[in-house]
């Protein structure tokens, strides 16, 4: 594929048609990757719990980066979207053991989510580095 084309990854839900969305974009050697919540695909359930969240979220950013021949480790913003501020530093020490130098810049809000099961959203943008 042409390192500089312009294309889409889908995780296939069904929102992402409804809602006019893609799980990521890739643009080059950027990687845009949508707001993605803990949903474990294998189970059909969101886990209960900040941490296992925050982990399924990763997983789930994981497999998009792979699908764009990425990986967590091209990283270089995250935006973090908690509903509660007490779960800001069990999320945070999650992302501080998967995120290594060089560090992404992180924003964190504390934000009403779309389902109330769900305690986190993280958004990335990652540049591949070859």
């Amino acid at each position: 594929m042409n390192k500089n084309a312009r294309y889409t990854i889908s995780s296939g839900s069904k929102f992402e048609e409804m809602a006019g969305y893609s799980r990521a974009v890739v643009d080059g050697d950027f990687i845009f990757v949508s707001g993605t919540v803990g949903y474990d695909f294998k189970t059909g359930a969101i886990p209960a719990g900040v941490e296992a969240q925050t982990r399924q979220a990763l997983d789930n950013i994981a497999a998009a980066l792979a699908q764009a021949d990425a990986s967590l480790a091209d990283v270089v913003r995250i935006r973090v979207f908690l509903t509660k501020r007490d779960d800001i530093l069990p999320a945070s020490r999650i992302l501080g053991e998967t995120f290594r130098d060089p560090r992404p810049t992180n924003t964190t809000v504390i934000v009403t989510l779309a389902e109330e099961e769900m305690l986190v959203e993280l958004e990335v943008t990652a540049l591949r580095r070859r």
